[in-house]
């Protein structure tokens, strides 16, 4: 009966346009059960492959470069390279240029974990089998509890620089991947046959995480940076709030929204100039769009509705979905410089346009979402999209 409501819904949505509102029905649950049916053949099947997975975390490879211990996370500068004038001294950049070369394997290891859980919950979502949240909660108690295979809740060697740094601030957005692990957790958490001592633990973890993210110098010098990486300090942040329940910092991250990044970061047209200045301007403007998208979409509720906010100048999320669609629709008309790598690999179903789709009623925004790919498999494009996984977030 629900399908048929919501093909019915369906219809009268391509009559009529955006005229139609998803209000006039029980919008919310309406709007998650159309996602369910575009997704649930993909969801079913990558669920099957996650429940064959064995638990593989940061222990299970040793970055010799690293500055830390077997538990601590740990990754490369994408864009440093061996300089050919002295091959053994420090590394040189080469901006948007990736170095294949450079240690990976935590970073692959954590989207791994992120697209299992991802997989599981959207799964359990879906059928309510206690299956998939009873392995679900064995790679979460592998990454955070055992004491032989746990990462710490810290990110002090993050995209380290060969004969530069150890690590810096700008690595924290390596674990954005944790966000469908947080996510995850929530949606499964009050499932009557979770373990409570795994919820507590994991918990415990983000909790220690959030404290190394408000008071390092690595965590503060990244929530000042200019562009996306302090929207994805602040999408972090709010999202590993939200499961430990952590209301003073879920406000900062209201007021570092309204204050900082839309004020800061976006142009009256609704462009993010800094983001158009770099090498992969397309790229760039996707990710942070997705990621300012995701912190209002995460931190609205009924006390605090940031769909709705605008600058004294008029700037708003609205604006920046507005500006960025027609280059979704239609890359082609995109009147800036082609990213220098992975040009031809974007979009796919970005974010920004299914929580925007509900928040404004767009159908148009939606049938965009509904048509373009949902499980990349580009590398770089999968590291690139925090969200990928929309059932668990509605």
């Amino acid at each position: 009966m629900k399908l048929i409501t919501v093909n019915i819904l369906l219809f009268l949505a391509l009559s009529f346009g955006n005229t139609f509102s998803w209000a006039q029905v029980n919008q919310s649950e309406t709007y998650k059960q159309e996602v369910i049916e575009v997704l649930r053949d993909k969801v079913l099947s990558k669920a099957a492959w996650a429940l064959e997975q064995e638990p593989i975390t940061i222990t299970t490879s040793k970055a010799e470069r690293s500055a830390g211990g077997i538990h601590d996370f740990y990754s490369e500068g994408d864009y440093w390279w061996p300089d050919p004038k002295d091959p053994d001294g420090p590394y040189i950049q080469r901006d948007g240029e990736t170095n294949p070369e450079n240690f990976t394997a935590h970073r692959k290891a954590m989207i791994r974990f992120s697209q299992i859980i991802g997989a599981l919950a959207s799964a359990y979502e879906v059928t309510g089998e206690a299956k998939y949240v009873e392995h679900a909660f064995k790679h979460l108690q592998a990454w955070f509890m055992n004491n032989e295979t746990k990462m710490n809740p810290s990110l002090n060697y993050a995209q380290a620089i060969k004969g530069r740094v150890t690590g810096r601030g700008i690595g924290i957005i390596d674990t954005i991947h944790l966000m469908e692990v947080a996510q995850g957790l929530l949606v499964m958490r009050n499932f009557s046959e979770a373990d409570p001592l795994i919820v507590s633990g994991v918990k415990k973890w983000f909790r220690d995480y959030l404290e190394w993210l408000t008071t390092h110098p690595y965590g503060i010098e990244e929530m000042n940076w200019k562009n996306n990486h302090s929207t994805s300090w602040v999408m972090q942040v709010a999202s590993f709030s939200r499961l430990t329940e952590n209301e003073d910092l879920l406000e900062f991250c209201r007021d570092r929204y309204r204050d900082v990044l839309l004020p800061k970061q976006m142009a009256m047209d609704g462009s993010f100039p800094l983001e158009l200045e770099r090498t992969k301007p397309y790229g760039y403007s996707l990710f942070n769009l997705d990621a300012m998208t995701a912190v209002v979409h995460i931190l609205s509720d009924d006390d605090h509705n940031l769909w709705e906010y605008e600058t004294e100048s008029g700037k708003s999320i609205r604006k920046g979905i507005k500006f960025l669609y027609p280059y979704v629709a239609d890359k082609g008309k995109w009147p800036y410089r082609q990213d220098v790598m992975y040009w031809n690999n974007w979009p796919v179903a970005q974010p920004f346009l299914l929580f925007g789709a509900e928040k404004y009623e767009n159908f148009q925004w939606f049938n965009t979402w509904k048509e373009l790919e949902h499980y990349p498999s580009t590398r770089e494009v999968i590291r690139n999209l925090p969200i990928r996984n929309p059932i668990i977030w509605l």
